[in-house]
């Protein structure tokens, strides 16, 4: 079963293994075999839900909604997130002004089918709109008891502690942050890392498994598989892009005997080697089917010794990417 870690220096704990459905529902998986899969994670232990207003452009938040419903709503912590554009991209659908926050948390409570999300999410850093005027909103709607936990996600260092010195002053918590991490991209280790460890903010990390190219199913010199991620067009092939050079994937074929050596499957090795981190919370997850959660949940409590930690480094030290820079590169200067 899946254990648990607290979220920041809140006492809230989260499934260290959560579920993410960004990608998939509402897009690249029907909506019952979405359902499935969620029932699936909560029959493994997973209590823990992650989703966005933008992902499938709201789609993605009702199924997530009808897949919980009837659930024993003190049991699940729901997250979801603001900032990207949604609806009729107005000059308003978008941001992290209080007309576009109060406008989204409704929508999502809406399609959550819930009366509080546990944790709202400021999906990027929006450079158009007072720090001030967006923690007042986060502040108004925990007090409204429409949100619990404050969290951002791909903030570099700098706004972590700005926005967390506001949370301060205005009586809530910034207990999160949510950046891509991996054992191919280690951007948060060097800056976004000690700087949440000082403010008590811990992550909640997307993509672990690196679009799912440290599952080792994409192979140097070979077509990506039939269905797979970097076949799909509508949104899978432009994210695992930046993975799919040859040189990265010859790399990760130099895991294979590492994680049998663990007596691991290649994506337990990479969700379990973020998890080491003591300053990750969370490893996110996505799954087309129910199958494929069952294998990952096993990386839950996984315990990798300094001798695998150290052959993982040696396989992709040439490939990896660690410039604390590319945190600067993640939320757009104007609004899109």
């Amino acid at each position: 079963m899946v254990t648990y870690r607290y979220l920041g220096s809140s006492g809230l704990k989260v499934s260290e293994i959560t579920y993410g459905n960004w990608i998939t529902h509402g897009s690249q998986v029907e909506d019952g075999a979405a359902v499935a899969t969620v029932h699936a994670a909560l029959d493994l232990g997973i209590t823990t839900f992650d989703t966005a207003d933008v992902y499938a452009n709201t789609l993605a938040e009702e199924v997530l909604g009808k897949a919980l419903e009837g659930q024993r709503r003190e049991s699940l912590e729901i997250l979801t997130k603001v900032y990207w554009p949604t609806g009729p991209r107005g000059a308003n659908d978008v941001g992290l002004s209080r007309k576009h926050i109060r406008d989204s948390v409704h929508g999502s409570l809406r399609r959550l089918r819930t009366d509080y999300i546990d944790l709202y999410q400021a999906h990027r850093f929006d450079y158009e709109t007072p720090l001030e005027e967006t923690f007042q909103t986060f502040a108004d709607l925990v007090h409204q008891g429409k949100i619990l936990y404050v969290g951002v996600s791909e903030w570099t260092a700098e706004q972590l502690r700005d926005g967390a010195r506001l949370a301060k002053e205005l009586g809530i918590q910034l207990v999160s942050n949510q950046p891509q991490y991996s054992a191919l991209w280690r951007v948060i280790e060097e800056k976004v890392v000690p700087a949440s460890e000082e403010l008590g903010i811990t992550q909640i990390v997307w993509s672990p498994m690196a679009q799912g190219v440290l599952s080792g199913k994409y192979l140097p010199g070979q077509p990506a598989p039939a269905g797979s991620r970097a076949t799909d067009e509508k949104s899978g092939a432009r994210t695992i892009k930046g993975f799919m050079r040859e040189e990265v994937l010859e790399a990760v074929q130099l895991l294979v005997p590492i994680a049998a050596e663990a007596g691991l499957t290649m994506p337990q090795l990479a969700i379990a080697w973020v998890l080491q981190n003591p300053n990750v919370s969370a490893a996110l997850v996505g799954a087309s089917r129910p199958e494929q959660l069952a294998d990952t949940v096993k990386a839950s409590g996984v315990v990798l010794d300094d001798a695998t930690m150290s052959a993982i480094d040696a396989a992709l030290d040439a490939v990896v990417e660690r410039d604390p820079a590319k945190t600067y590169d993640v939320s757009p200067r104007t609004r899109p």
